[in-house]
């Protein structure tokens, strides 16, 4: 069974919600898609904030690149 969840939207909230919901859909799901969405762009946010550190850790890229020169030593041809 779904939780229920209550919460206090400012002005800003409001209008959101407002363009969300214009051409019809619930608030429930309206707000259940910005949600989801919003999780997405932060897991995104912290994916590319984790590469943007290794490609610029110099140390971790000369790893990488050894590792690929050892593994070319494997290749069958």
């Amino acid at each position: 069974m779904a939780e229920t969840i209550t919460f206090r939207p400012d002005e800003d909230a409001r209008r959101a919600l407002a363009v969300l919901t214009q051409d019809g859909t619930p608030v429930s799901t309206a707000v259940r898609a910005a949600l989801i969405e919003a999780a997405k762009t932060a897991a995104q946010d912290r994916l590319r904030a984790e590469a943007a550190a290794l490609a610029a850790d110099d140390a971790d890229r000369a790893e990488a690149a050894q590792v690929l020169r050892d593994m070319e030593t494997l290749r069958a041809w």
